[in-house]
């Protein structure tokens, strides 16, 4: 035989032995570590080899699917959300060797369009626990069937089969190890024993408290079971000294309460627990000596904010019909005043008492309400309206009532005095509500979150500011010398204080129709003409038993016919829809306000301001007609690609008083501007507003990208 061709044999023969051995050691390779459409998946452990004197030991050591995933493209959670399915393994291992289930660490939201999903970008790793005893002088042999989901706008399914063999040795780390140990340390933890988390029932959702015994100021709840809450849906968070309160959305399909909330919480330092909270009654946060300074701050933001109101419009016309008791007084009179001004102020204390018992015990029923609840009833409104129509005649001079309401008169028995001091003390603190003075929205949005005790001090404390002026001149009358002498002018200025009371009337014949519709006015307008007619039968007939019980029995049925249009003629959906949060602004230039429309913005990197309204607010009303409407300052909103949303209060919403609460408010005007950055906390701007203090807060706005987030907007605009 040639020698020549021998050779090349040789040659050809080694070739196929080098090239065979290439290709064992790429498919050992690929079965380690596999490359997939938009990832790459590796079956890693934590330990180097399995230690030798394991022979006859379990001995626990970690394995783990390490995926690392493109750009934008995110694998699951346990729990995916509102679509997807999380990775899944199946494993092939020898006669001694068990692999527990996978481990998964704390994931992210995931917004996607109108869903949010549960999962991880960039890397994650996904650790389970093994057990081995080492008898195979080979080796121990592991073998992973893996299957996932890998999403983007789009979601591709994949499969890999990886396999490994752990050596017999000396045990030691591996160089996966560090990734491990990085994992394990950020794995959701077990709540502490000293620790708590119960949640309980409000409507249309639920209120997770995690009290922690420290106060918590930013959280988010990950469910572990699905269809129980809305994933999407904004979690706002009320910190207290003890921990957090998270508010939750319920999933619309959800038929039945669950007996437990099962997830994962996360608080804003990073630190996660694994929690299993049961139904129950959320307990009042403690007041701790560190928050005394606090509480004591807040009271004196009750006090300054309830002495401001005197110099609302609401509020000044009562005020001022007080004072000029005291300057129509003689001097004689004027010592029990005093006493006249104690009845004043017990008046408002108990009013405010009776409006804070009725908030706290709806709070513990699960309901979110605030201050000027009242206004969102349209008969309350109605009945606002008479008392203050009828009071507005009396001014005017059509008739004298004895002057009990206003205590003008110092011809009444003394007791007649009293009780009218009082009930005027008391539509002082009614009239007050639709109006929102300096350090006021911060103080009842405290007290509300607060126990009951805090509450009632706070409130007390603004009822003290409001009754204050008039508590002062009752008990230094000789104050009063700096007015005007009494005189003939005494009476023409009181007719003249009919005009802000009738003003006041016509502003609230308006809200009433925001709130029932113009159909329901008939029954209001009515009620007018009908305490016009008992105001002429007082003022013919004046001090007579029979003209008295006739205008009381016309007074009733005035106000039956107000309460009669109201149930008879319900608001149309239109008007229900405009005064139920969701009004339509023709301008095109605010949104309505939903759950989730801030965090989409955010999402997108757009800076968002919601204006909280009331059409029964009077400062509201000022704030948008003086400031929020400037053409400079919507020049400068609209230039910043700043999101506008309008959370119009008017009727009661669930949503809306939650939003309010995660703020530490419980009151309209509310101002807050939200950074373009998912998550970020907003500032509140103050009550009142002024061009200065818009423009100076949107020039402290933090850079967002605007500019990427605005084409994808569109779809948010009304």
């Amino acid at each position: 035989m040639n020698a020549r061709p021998l050779c090349r044999l040789r040659l050809l023969f080694a070739f196929l032995v080098v090239a065979t051995a290439a290709l064992l050691c790429v498919r050992a390779n690929a079965q380690t570590i596999v490359e997939a459409r938009h990832l790459k998946v590796s079956l890693l452990s934590d330990q180097a080899s399995i230690s030798a004197n394991s022979s006859h030991t379990a001995v626990p050591q970690h394995v783990g699917l390490l995926f690392d995933l493109e750009p934008g493209w995110h694998v699951y959670w346990t729990n995916a959300g509102d679509s997807g399915e999380p990775p899944a393994v199946k494993w092939t291992l020898p006669t001694g060797v068990t692999v527990g289930p996978l481990q998964f660490p704390v994931p992210k939201r995931l917004p996607l369009g109108p869903l949010m999903d549960f999962g991880y970008e960039t890397q994650v790793l996904f650790p389970a626990e093994m057990h081995t005893h080492a008898d195979s002088a080979n080796g121990v042999p592991i073998a992973a069937d893996v299957s996932w989901l890998v999403c983007r706008q789009a979601c591709i399914p994949g499969k890999a089969h990886l396999t490994m063999t752990l050596p017999v040795g000396d045990g030691g780390a591996s160089a996966a190890a560090p990734l491990f140990q990085k994992t394990f340390a950020e794995m959701p933890k077990v709540l502490p024993a000293r620790a708590k988390a119960i949640f309980s029932q409000v409507p249309n959702g639920f209120q997770l408290a995690v009290l922690t015994g420290s106060r918590v100021e930013g959280a988010q709840f990950f469910p572990v079971d699905q269809n129980v809450i809305a994933n999407a849906a904004p979690q706002p968070v009320i910190p207290r000294g003890d921990g957090a309160v998270i508010g939750l959305k319920q999933d619309e399909s959800l038929a039945k309460a669950p007996q437990t909330l099962n997830g994962i919480v996360v608080l804003a330092d990073g630190t996660s627990y694994m929690v299993r909270a049961g139904h129950g009654t959320i307990p009042p946060p403690p007041i701790s000596v560190s928050e005394s300074a606090g509480f004591a701050r807040y009271i004196g933001f009750a006090l300054i904010g309830g002495l401001l109101l005197n110099l609302m419009p609401c509020v000044f016309p009562v005020l001022f019909i007080k004072a000029l008791a005291l300057v129509q007084s003689s001097t004689a009179e004027r010592r029990g005043m005093r006493v006249q001004g104690i009845a004043y102020t017990v008046g408002i204390l108990v009013s405010f008492w009776i409006v804070v018992a009725v908030l706290l015990a709806l709070r513990a029923g699960g309901k979110q309400l605030g201050w000027g609840f009242q206004f969102q009833s349209p008969v309350f409104v109605a009945m606002i309206a008479l008392l203050l129509f009828f009071l507005g005649l009396s001014l005017a001079g059509m008739f004298e009532i004895g002057l009990s309401v206003t205590s003008a008169g110092s011809s009444l028995a003394k007791k007649h005095g009293l009780a009218g001091s009082f009930f005027t003390g008391v539509l002082a603190m009614v009239v007050a509500t639709p109006c929102a003075a300096p350090f006021l929205g911060a103080a009842i949005g405290f007290a509300l979150v607060q126990p009951a005790a805090v509450a009632f001090a706070v409130f007390t404390a603004l009822g003290v500011g409001l009754a204050l002026p008039y508590l002062l001149l009752a008990f230094q009358p000789a104050w009063t010398r700096l007015l005007p002498k009494p005189g003939a002018w005494m009476e023409l200025l009181k007719q003249a204080t009919a005009v802000p009371i009738f003003g006041t009337v016509i502003w609230l014949v308006w809200v009433f129709a925001q709130l029932a519709g113009a159909t329901a006015l008939i029954g209001l307008l009515t009620a007018f003409l009908l305490l016009g007619i008992a105001g002429w039968v007082l003022g013919r007939w004046p001090a007579r038993l029979p003209a008295t019980a006739t205008a009381v029995a016309i007074v009733m049925l005035a106000v039956a016919a107000s309460v009669y249009g109201v149930r008879t003629f319900p608001a149309p959906e239109s008007v229900a829809a405009r005064a139920s949060g969701t009004k339509v602004d023709h301008t095109r230039r605010w949104q309505p306000f939903t759950p989730d429309v801030v965090a989409q913005y955010q999402a997108q990197g757009r800076p968002v301001f919601v204006d909280f309204t009331a059409d029964w607010c009077l400062s509201c009303q000022v704030n948008e007609r003086v400031v929020l409407e400037r053409p400079e300052v919507l020049n400068k909103l609209q230039d910043g690609k700043i999101a506008l949303v309008r959370a119009d209060w008017t009727r009661h919403d669930e949503e809306i008083a939650r939003a309010l609460a995660t703020l530490g408010r419980s009151s309209v005007p509310t101002y807050a501007l939200y950074p373009g950055t998912p998550g970020a906390p907003a500032r509140v701007l103050p009550e009142v507003l002024t061009t200065n203090t818009v423009l100076d807060a949107l020039k402290a706005l933090p850079n967002s990208s605007t500019d990427a987030g605005s084409s994808r907007t569109a779809s948010l605009h009304p």
